[in-house]
């Protein structure tokens, strides 16, 4: 979708070493850009996960092993993009489908939420790494309707807007450090704003 929007942005990655030279590049090469956006990171661990397959027998990934090499590549790359933060004062937006799994709580019974679309020692790592992990999804309500005989029917209805939900609840993974409101409208001025206190 980045043809559409007219920015600047590197050939599409095709292997997991596109991905670390692009993040080279910005380190060690002049420029003036203050924000780098990873587009998405479910195919930057696609990528991850061609590389370990290149390099790695079936025996070498069992039990849980492959997981493990998974989340050194993320280390690595997270690592990089924490030296565009630091040492080149870049924002770091990293950008991911969700996918809805199980989640089992020690609380209470398992139930369904959304989460980021990666294997979940990587998500882990990704979700400590980040200073906010944004769930974006559309405002729905729920409009009950009677259907007779005392049978109401309920339904779930989109109001077409578009938010930003900023803390953790038991339909989605989401965190902030900056003591955000809980939600907040999707655009980047509203998020900027709200990061920076004018709101």
């Amino acid at each position: 979708g980045a043809d559409e929007l007219g920015v600047a942005r590197f050939p599409l990655a095709a292997t997991h070493q596109d991905v670390v030279d692009a993040i080279g590049v910005l380190y060690n090469e002049p420029h003036d850009f203050r924000t780098v956006v990873v587009d998405t990171i479910d195919w930057a661990d696609q990528l991850i996960w061609a590389a370990i397959n290149a390099k790695h027998s079936a025996a070498d990934l069992a039990y849980g092993k492959g997981a493990v090499i998974a989340a050194e590549y993320w280390r690595g790359l997270l690592d990089g993009l924490s030296a565009l933060r630091n040492d080149r004062g870049m924002a770091v937006i990293l950008l991911a489908h969700c996918q809805v799994k199980r989640f089992d709580s020690p609380e209470v019974e398992p139930f369904d939420r959304y989460m980021p679309k990666l294997q979940e020692r990587s998500s882990a790592l990704v979700r400590e790494w980040a200073d906010a992990v944004l769930f974006a999804n559309y405002r729905t309500v729920v409009k009950t309707t009677e259907v007779g005989f005392k049978k109401e029917v309920s339904r779930g209805i989109s109001t077409g807007e578009r938010l930003l939900y900023t803390s953790e609840k038991p339909a989605y993974m989401a965190k902030n450090r900056y003591g955000l409101h809980e939600s907040l409208p999707l655009s980047w001025d509203a998020l900027s704003n709200a990061i920076a206190g004018r709101v």
